[in-house]
């Protein structure tokens, strides 16, 4: 599976350490970040990612665009929702991307751990009829 991870400033240090909790389970998959928060984690862990741009420089639109090709299969994006966002027009064209093409998303902790899971269990083998389809 192909998996993106995203998170604003604040959330962050959240995210990396979910990666890390969960690392046995993401590690077996190709995995994808914004900049920094991708830098972050690769320090943290070791883990191969392919980095996008900073969201506010356009990496939210990087992995929007393989959403809309059907080339992501799940996103974890650690909003902050407290702290306005200068580019929230680009966070919200994501998340209505992951609606139209029916990839799950997770924007908190409590639910990236049920996608996480899920993904362990097998949950997500429907996406594999959507890869046939190509």
């Amino acid at each position: 599976m192909k998996i993106a991870l995203i998170a604003h400033d604040k959330k962050k240090t959240d995210l990396v350490q979910f990666v890390m909790a969960y690392q046995p389970i993401i590690k077996d998959h190709e995995l994808f970040a914004t900049g920094t928060t991708g830098l972050r984690i690769q320090e943290a862990t070791g883990l191969s990612i392919h980095r996008f741009q900073s969201g506010p420089l356009g990496g939210d639109q990087e992995i929007g665009a393989l959403i809309a090709k059907n080339e992501m299969d799940m996103v974890i994006f650690f909003r902050d929702p407290l702290t306005a966002q200068p580019h929230e027009p680009d966070i919200t064209a994501l998340i209505r991307l992951c609606d139209v093409y029916s990839i799950p998303l997770a924007t908190n902790m409590g639910t990236a751990e049920i996608l996480v899971r899920g993904l362990d269990r097998g949950d997500f083998q429907w996406r594999n009829v959507i890869h046939d389809k190509k």
